[in-house]
């Protein structure tokens, strides 16, 4: 099978890959000439990258051309929520209208069409009532930020897609997912990143915070990677499938756990009003009965190994950028 993966480069596309090609399906991939293809360099060689510009049709068109895809996960796009308060209309641009052109080049380009998934978000529910928790797929939609929206409207998008022009698309909402090589803007990434720093001393003995009242259930990204492939194979076109672990943290939880796996005691907790959003959703618990029941998805790996894991990541790459700096007076023994 050849696989599409737009964002091949990014957190999420990188882990997918990696299962893909084990299943021993032929990857391709969509990259900007200025993508950080940092996450996908140990792949390079088993995996095919086409530049391609999602805001562009022709672009589009250019890379279904080239690839004629069996199936396409689409992950590109603009996927930071706090980013969207400061860029709301980059983020509508490229999350809406990104999709818009893709979806368009597959309805011409490629006969006859692949199954496409659209990776959409928990986001996508907003404000939840407690009465609506554990939230399942029909609840209502009520996006609290400019990302929020985009991904609203990329999944009414390929709603209206499948039944105007019966394209096999499939959507998800994946809850909150984590592990390594998540960028540090994130909330767990951050935290692991900064304990890793200090441990290594290159940071004073202090966590910058947001909000921690914050709950929100959260799953491993290869968990997650593994319920997008099954539901490429397997899920019913015209559907949506709530990707989550049923269980929520804090995110106070998630600091406390990994400040007792630092290497350093006596690290500070400081609230960094940079980091506090306009709003925000209080708590999102996900119900992931009906993907279980329709393709037998359930997450596999405990949280906990998800943030030992996360911390060890940023601590190899910290390590590793240390060994990279030049030494003080260094530049004086060149040719002594």
């Amino acid at each position: 099978m050849r696989v599409l993966v737009t964002g091949i480069s990014g957190f999420v596309g990188s882990h997918f890959a990696e299962l893909a090609l084990a299943e021993g399906a032929e990857v391709y991939g969509s990259s900007r000439w200025r993508s950080n293809l940092e996450n996908i360099e140990h792949l390079r060689d088993r995996i095919h990258l086409v530049e391609s510009d999602m805001r562009d049709l022709s672009s589009m068109q250019r890379l279904l051309d080239v690839v004629q895809p069996d199936a396409i996960l689409h992950l590109a796009g603009q996927t930071f929520v706090a980013a969207s308060w400061q860029a709301p209309m980059e983020t509508l641009a490229t999350n809406v209208l990104g999709q818009a052109n893709l979806l368009e080049a597959v309805r011409g380009r490629v006969h006859p069409p692949p199954r496409l998934l659209v990776a959409g978000s928990s986001e996508e529910y907003g404000l939840v009532h407690e009465d609506e928790l554990p939230v399942r797929e029909l609840n209502p939609l009520r996006p609290l930020s400019p990302y929020a929206v985009s991904k609203v409207a990329q999944d009414v998008m390929a709603f209206q897609y499948f039944h105007s022009y019966r394209l096999p698309i499939i959507r998800s909402r994946a809850f909150n997912h984590e592990g390594p090589r998540r960028a540090d803007v994130f909330v767990t990434s951050s935290f692991a990143r900064q304990i890793a720093e200090i441990e290594r001393g290159e940071r004073e003995p202090v966590v910058r915070v947001g909000n921690l009242k914050a709950r929100r259930d959260f799953t491993d990204v290869r968990d997650i990677v593994r319920g997008y492939w099954l539901l490429l194979q397997h899920g019913v076109p015209g559907e949506v499938y709530n990707l989550c672990s049923g269980r929520a943290w804090s995110i106070q939880e998630i600091l406390d756990f990994l400040l007792a796996q630092a290497g350093v005691s006596g690290i500070e907790v400081r609230e960094d009003p940079e980091r506090l959003r306009p709003s925000d959703v209080a708590v999102l618990v996900g119900d992931a009965s009906k993907v279980r029941a329709a393709v037998g998805w359930t997450p596999s790996i405990p949280f906990e190994q998800t943030l030992r894991d996360m911390l060890g990541y940023w601590r190899t790459k910290v390590a590793a950028a240390a060994a990279r700096a030049p030494r003080p007076g260094a530049e004086g023994l060149v040719g002594s």
